[in-house]
């Protein structure tokens, strides 16, 4: 073939390809352009309703029907069913289901009344009024013998989610005689994300248990507005290595300046026995990056103990 015909092809093609491309774009854009002005056509669901139709009504939301609900407060009935059962019934409402379910915040497993709460949680009408659910909770809280059940009733005023509840769990945490229940109002406050009515997330730092003591300082740097820092500097000092350790932890976590001087006095074994709780301190140095703590980070590298020199290691970096 000859050349001039050859490259005369070659651009007659070229020119089809680019016209061709060119139109092809131009109805995309008028495509794009009037997409969102149609009117949308029913027949585009009509698919995802068959598929709706060919499944089991138990598996979609909102279909537990009353009687199904009323059913798994009766008897012997697995966890897994309660859960499904209320979390299917997230929008039926029923009014009579209401006493049922409120049963169920007294049950042994702690997930079955979790969830059992935020069912409730969800109803205004006969949750929230006098002498309806929530004052039915309250009460418990206040007046049972059963440390078991008030310490229910603490987690139950958590989960509801209201902040009235917060004054009775703060009251719990400062009088009750059962650590449980202490422990439980402890983890209602974090819920409610508050620090307590008079700061007794703070004050549970200090208390006889040392389970109670470990929910504070966990729900120290879960509560949003929780500021008291000083009380878990304190903590530092703690009889319990399980306490500072974490007390350590949640310095760094908080980026505290104000604990450097308090970090740095327990990073060596002449102060600190325990390794776990020097490299905490030693890691939570490093986090606060305050030049004043890069002595006692300098010192920790020749520590005898391998997790506490791989976090000073780790915290000289930051330094």
């Amino acid at each position: 073939m000859p050349r001039n015909m050859e490259a005369l092809m070659k651009t007659n093609f070229r020119h089809l390809l680019i016209g061709t491309l060119t139109a092809g774009a131009a109805l995309l854009v008028s495509g794009l352009g009037t997409a969102d002005t149609s009117a949308p056509d029913p027949s585009r669901h009509a698919g995802r309703a068959a598929v709706y139709r060919n499944l089991p009504s138990e598996s979609l939301e909102a279909t537990s029907t009353p009687e199904h609900i009323r059913a798994i407060t009766r008897g012997n009935v697995a966890p897994t069913e309660i859960w499904r059962t209320l979390e299917h019934a997230e929008k039926v409402e029923c009014l009579s289901c209401i006493p049922n379910v409120a049963q169920l915040l007294w049950n042994n497993n702690a997930k079955t009344r979790e969830i059992s709460a935020w069912w409730l949680r969800r109803r205004i009408f006969g949750v929230f009024g006098p002498g309806q659910v929530y004052s039915q909770v309250v009460t418990t809280l206040q007046t049972s013998a059963d440390e078991n059940k008030r310490a229910y009733a603490a987690d139950a005023l958590g989960e509801f989610l209201s902040g009235a509840g917060v004054k009775y769990v703060s009251k719990a945490i400062r009088e009750d005689t059962s650590a449980k229940v202490r422990k439980s109002s402890v983890m209602a406050l974090m819920r409610l994300n508050s620090q307590g009515q008079n700061g007794e997330i703070a004050l549970a730092m200090s208390d006889a248990d040392e389970n109670v003591q470990m929910a504070a300082l966990y729900a120290s740097v879960r509560v949003n507005v929780f500021n008291d820092y000083a009380a878990v500097v304190r903590q530092v000092g703690n009889a319990s290595a399980r306490v500072r350790k974490r007390a350590a932890e949640n310095l760094g976590v908080m980026r505290s300046a104000d604990a450097v001087v308090a970090l740095s006095a327990i990073t060596t074994p002449a102060t600190e026995s325990d390794p776990g709780v020097r490299a905490a301190a030693v890691a939570s140095l490093g986090k606060i990056a305050d030049p004043g703590g890069k002595a006692a980070v300098q010192n920790a590298l020749s520590d005898p103990n391998q997790f506490v020199r791989d976090a000073a290691n780790i915290a000289m970096r930051r330094l």
